[in-house]
């Protein structure tokens, strides 16, 4: 039987993660909280102000800032700030919605940003839309079978938290996700869509902790499998909680 293993949300598109004990899914939303916040860059070639989606191109993101891979994240609810922590920049908590704690978030990330490539200016926030890498709200779904079989193939042990995902899934076969495609799935009393596989970038090749590309991922997954793809792009269809422990079945195949 299928079960949630993990639950994890990102605040900050490629600006941390925190682990989260159970959730509430709505319908065509993107798990709460998850990528509210994306950081524009001062070369975006599309503006986030008029608050619609718009590709990862235009913000801050792992696959051109490795060293981002390092922070964690917390979401205060309660007051909508949050605290974001990293070994060698210590910690930050600030609201992400004002302008002059927004400063101090830049100020604080910049050592992390090579003076080579894209800088950072400020936060924008999507409301409850989240800036996913899709243009449709979506949650990621992960298999710890086909992790396992990731870290096998490397011959060492990689970090889940690598690839990012809100959800993770225990007691299937190594890569049975991709036979999801088209199909719901009932996670909790949510029910999902399964859209598209997650096809990856360079974020995944950077330790979590040291933000040091140390582990060929992509290299790996195309030897390996044949292709660049881990895990995959749902959308929530029936809202509902999802906590972990929580089982997971198939539902329906179109």
């Amino acid at each position: 039987m299928a079960t949630v293993a993990a639950i994890w949300r990102h605040p900050i598109k490629s600006h941390g993660r925190e682990p989260l004990a159970s959730v509430t899914l709505s319908s065509g939303q993107v798990l709460p909280g998850d990528r509210r916040w994306a950081v524009s860059h001062d070369m975006s070639k599309d503006s986030a102000d008029a608050g619609t989606w718009i590709a990862c191109t235009n913000f801050m993101i792992g696959t051109r800032t490795p060293g981002l891979a390092g922070i964690w994240a917390r979401l205060h609810d309660d007051d909508a700030t949050i605290s974001l922590q990293h070994q060698d920049l210590g910690e930050i908590t600030f609201c992400p919605d004002d302008a002059n704690d927004n400063a101090r978030f830049i100020d604080w990330v910049l050592p992390l940003c090579p003076d080579t490539r894209a800088r950072p200016v400020r936060l924008a926030r999507i409301g409850t839309r989240g800036w996913t890498d899709t243009n449709f709200p979506s949650i990621s779904i992960m298999n710890t079978a086909s992790h396992d079989a990731v870290s096998n193939k490397l011959d060492r042990a990689i970090e889940r938290e690598r690839w990012r995902g809100n959800f993770w899934l225990d007691g299937l076969p190594a890569w049975e996700e991709e036979n999801w495609i088209g199909r719901q799935l009932r996670i909790g009393s949510a029910v999902v869509e399964v859209r598209e596989p997650i096809v990856r970038c360079l974020h995944t090749a950077a330790n979590p902790v040291t933000g040091i590309r140390d582990a060929d991922t992509l290299g790996t997954l195309e030897r390996g499998w044949g292709h660049k793809n881990f895990g995959v792009y749902a959308e929530v269809i029936d809202g509902g909680v999802v906590a972990t422990g929580d089982k997971v079945e198939v539902i329906e195949c179109n």
